[in-house]
């Protein structure tokens, strides 16, 4: 019992080690990914919305293709490595680590001709998307090999590499983009459609970063992983062609699963222009900038917080791995009930926070825009959907039922698909959000429903805390709220420098109003650990 209780300690340990390191790599990201688009929008102009447009598209086709081109394989590694470490089997893990870059620097070359030979298809007769599309394809011949290195990391459940390599390789990304559309907008007083170009090709520019920071760290790690090999016990002896099959027959399942929410956003980028255009007489353009108000605007800032789900998903998928490998069914349980905890007492408050302080970022980052404003609002409710689909197939892929997650994912799409245009119609551009919440709550239920049963974990238990949680959200909504409307009649909202304020007025209010009342109830307590109990105390709380 005393072995099964440090056990569990430790796993929650890791959980929640890991995902501070991968919450790290992808908020830093997230956030450089977004707070670039302030100076390079505002160097766009009257074609800031054109622009977006053209860079969510692109950007939509473009991680279909990481995907493809990586084949899951990184996300397969990191599960079977896992495996394989647990029944110390350490020398099998680094055969199957070498033989995957094998693969990866093969399938990048591969998928990277494809989408530059075949861009003028994919740009479906927008013209403007050809050259976009090819500048993306540099990135794709070498980010799987960076990929499987983050993977090979998360095998050790050592996330701190990539989640510095994320930061280092955006940090790179960025510069390049500003610098370019600074001398190309400002300077040279050039074509948008170059500016765009170029920070397409920053893609390429910020991996180049990212895999020599990572091989710094492989190098740094390596004596301490062959001391590892050295104890390995041996009895496994999986053949070269064995490893080949076993991280084909693992990476299959990832790539569905993984494009998950690339192929929601490929079903509006397909869709909208054809059907909002059917029953409503605008420009060409016009519905171009609808679309990125949903389709790039306020995903980019939703995705932030996206990202805190996933950071927990890639920090769970090895976990759960290596617990299923030891038939630890308790430990799944608890591990289950631990990430879905930590995912609930982080997201649901950040989601209601972003709806609460919408109108002043949104003016922020774009400028002022009610229709803009009420896209984001929604879109930030929907990032709890986005963000548990991503953590729940996540699980099931830890615990060797692609085949579920697979099912759950197909049902979503097909749903999805069966109500877009009656939602478009009757929402406008509301619709393509409102559809997605549809169709990802029946993925979600199943799926909850599925792993309960199986696996039992303390349901009644985690729906009181997140029935808290919901509450002390809302309660932290309102406040925002009220913050925001009163800062609002000594601010103007539609200026950029009060709207800064007025946004870090809001932030502040809800975290104060939130982590007290998770502090004071003992929600925080319950997640964080020991940690949080010594920050409540020298708080007085």
């Amino acid at each position: 019992m005393q072995n099964d209780r440090s056990k569990t300690t430790d796993s929650q340990s890791k959980l929640l080690k890991g995902s501070a390191w991968m919450t790290f790599g992808s908020i830093l990201s997230r956030v450089l990914g977004a707070i670039y688009i302030i100076p390079w929008y505002a160097w766009m102009g009257h074609y800031g919305n054109i622009a977006n447009a053209l860079t969510a598209k692109s950007y939509n086709i473009y991680s279909l293709f990481l995907i493809i081109s990586t084949a899951g394989i990184p996300g397969a590694i990191a599960k079977q490595i896992a495996k394989y470490n647990a029944l110390n089997e350490y020398r099998v893990g680094q055969r199957l680590f070498k033989h995957g870059l094998l693969l990866m620097g093969i399938f990048g070359l591969v998928c990277a001709a494809i989408m530059y030979f075949c861009a003028p298809v994919f740009a479906a007769g927008d013209q403007r998307q050809v050259p976009v599309l090819r500048a993306l394809a540099c990135a794709v011949a070498i980010i799987p090999i960076m990929s499987i290195m983050r993977g090979y990391f998360q095998g050790y459940s050592n996330m701190m590499p990539s989640a510095m390599s994320q930061f280092v390789e955006q940090l790179a990304r960025v510069i390049w983009m500003l610098v370019t559309a600074y001398v190309i907008m400002q300077v040279q007083h050039g074509n948008y459609l170059n500016a765009v170009i170029q920070s397409n090709f920053a893609a390429f520019i910020g991996a180049i970063f990212g895999i020599l920071l990572l091989a710094f760290f492989y190098l740094r790690q390596k004596r301490q992983v062959d001391q590892l090999i050295a104890t390995s016990d041996d009895d496994l002896q999986v053949s070269t062609s064995a490893l080949f099959r076993e991280i084909v027959e693992q990476s299959i399942p990832f790539i569905l699963i993984d494009s998950g929410i690339t192929l929601y956003q490929l079903v509006d980028q397909y869709t909208f222009h054809a059907m909002i255009a059917s029953f409503i007489h605008a420009s060409y353009d016009q519905i171009e900038s609808w679309y990125a108000l949903f389709g790039l605007n306020a995903n980019k800032l939703i995705m932030i917080v996206v990202s805190l789900a996933t950071a927990m998903s890639v920090t769970a998928i090895p976990l759960l791995s290596a617990a299923h490998a030891r038939r630890e069914w308790h430990d799944i349980a608890r591990q289950l009930e631990n990430t879905l905890e930590l995912f609930f007492v982080v997201m649901i408050p950040a989601s209601f926070g972003m709806a609460a302080i919408a109108r002043p970022l949104y003016t922020v980052f774009y400028g002022p825009d009610k229709l803009g404003v009420a896209v984001l609002q929604l879109s930030s409710f929907t990032a709890i959907s986005l963000g548990l689909f991503t953590v729940l197939l996540a699980m099931q892929q830890g615990l060797s039922e692609n085949g579920l997650a697979i099912k759950y994912l197909v049902i979503g799409l097909v749903i999805k698909l069966l109500i877009q245009y009656p939602l478009i119609r009757l929402f406008k551009i509301f619709g393509p959000l409102v559809a997605t919440n549809i169709a990802m709550f029946f993925t979600i239920a199943f799926s909850l429903k599925h792993l309960h049963i199986k696996y039992h974990y303390n349901l009644g238990r985690m729906s009181r805390r997140v029935i808290g949680i919901l509450a002390f959200s809302v309660i932290m909504f309102v406040v925002v709220f009220l913050v925001e409307h009163v800062a609002g009649m000594f601010l103007s909202p539609d200026r950029r420098i009060s709207a800064v304020i007025d946004l870090v007025l809001g932030v502040a209010a809800g975290c104060l109003v939130y982590g007290y009342l998770a502090l004071k109830s003992g929600l925080a307590e319950v997640i964080g650990g020991s940690r949080v109990t010594s920050l409540r105390i020298k708080l007085r709380i």
